[in-house]
């Protein structure tokens, strides 16, 4: 067999100082930081919009009012864990917390049809683990963070399993009947205010764990993503399922393996025709790297038509973009995106929120 031709590139055509302009269809890291932004700042602004309508209530409405915002209830994946198994068992939308409900469909949505994209496009902790590593690799000044030996990294990826199977056990171990009554209890309304709690008293050990991971962080790729986050070990699973897939050209690939390299989950696109693994998150950073146009791409196949539509970056920014804010509009329209809690109840429990559950 005769071996393929080695061709020598020293940018890929179309590049400018070496880097894919905004308008290039394979520039994804472009639009994938506008849609980390985005969300990014949205999540600041809900952390800091829910600290103040808690404090409204702990003050007996002393302090400035800003109404709740919905969307704090995406940092409750347990309780839109249950509250989709209660959905499903009970063909009826819960009573308190529905949202948490609806933003874990629309990031499943978006795995069944876009891998994990949420985790690379999307959610923040992930965006700030990723900040982490270049922060790293400023201050450090090293090319390329630590790549943890096969024995040791394949060990750790199965962490986050392990701890997806006993969240997953909490959730769906108990009825809807028990899901109900437990939502309605004191506690479960006030899960979103505990969460608060949780960081505003956080523990010494809690702070060194944090820190810990930070550290590790600056030094691993995506730490956090890669072995302890039980959350994209959930939408991982729904990602086999996408009909998107990285996609390898094998004539036109001159196996110089900067897609591979470049990776953020150490997937080996190099050695691959499909990218099936659950590992990847979307992100098109292989895409990126590839100094051949026509070789790697994020597509999918049409069966009857035998080819591929690949998606660029601006089409994955108006998808997940729109899946999530699609999903959440329906919620508001069909009126349960705020939980109906009275406001004289919230006057009542939220000064008492540290008591409840010890």
């Amino acid at each position: 067999m005769m071996n393929k031709p080695q061709i020598r590139y020293k940018r890929r055509p179309g590049t400018v100082g070496g880097k894919l302009p905004w308008n290039d269809r394979r520039n994804a890291s472009s639009w994938r930081k506008v849609v980390q932004i985005i969300l990014l700042a949205i999540n600041v602004y809900i952390g800091i919009t829910f600290y103040y309508w808690v404090r409204y209530y702990e003050t007996g409405g002393e302090t400035l009012y800003l109404p709740r915002p919905g969307g704090i209830e995406g940092w409750l994946p347990i309780a839109g864990l249950m509250n989709l198994k209660y959905a499903l068992e009970t063909g009826s939308f819960p009573a308190i917390h529905a949202a948490s409900m609806f933003l874990l469909v629309s990031f499943i949505i978006i795995s069944l049809f876009l891998k994990k994209a949420f985790c690379s496009w999307m959610c923040p902790i992930g965006t700030i683990s990723e900040f982490t590593g270049k922060i790293g690799q400023k201050i450090f000044r090293y090319q390329n963070q630590i790549n943890l030996p096969k024995g040791l990294d394949i060990p750790l990826k199965g962490i986050k399993y392990l701890l997806l199977s006993f969240f997953l056990y909490i959730a769906l171990s108990m009825p809807a009947q028990m899901i109900q009554y437990f939502m309605m209890s004191p506690y479960g309304i006030i899960i979103d205010v505990k969460m608060l709690d949780f960081f505003r008293y956080i523990s010494g050990i809690t702070l060194v764990s944090v820190g810990i991971i930070v550290v590790i962080s600056l030094f691993v790729r995506n730490a956090w993503c890669r072995y302890l986050c039980p959350y994209g070990a959930l939408l991982g699973l729904f990602s086999l399922f996408s009909p998107v897939k990285i996609r390898r050209n094998v004539e036109s690939c001159i196996d110089c393996g900067k897609c591979a390299k470049n990776c953020p989950s150490r997937i080996p696109v190099d050695k691959l025709i499909k990218v099936r693994t659950l590992e990847c998150t979307g992100c098109m950073t292989c895409v990126e790297s590839c100094p051949v146009s026509s070789t790697l791409s994020f597509s999918l196949q049409v069966p009857t038509k035998k080819r591929q539509i690949a998606l660029s970056g601006i089409v994955m920014l108006i998808l997940t973009l729109a899946i999530l804010f699609i999903t959440i509009g329906f919620a508001v329209y069909a009126g349960v995106w705020d939980s109906p809690v009275p406001d004289h109840y919230w006057f009542d429990i939220i000064p008492n929120a540290r008591m409840i559950g010890h």
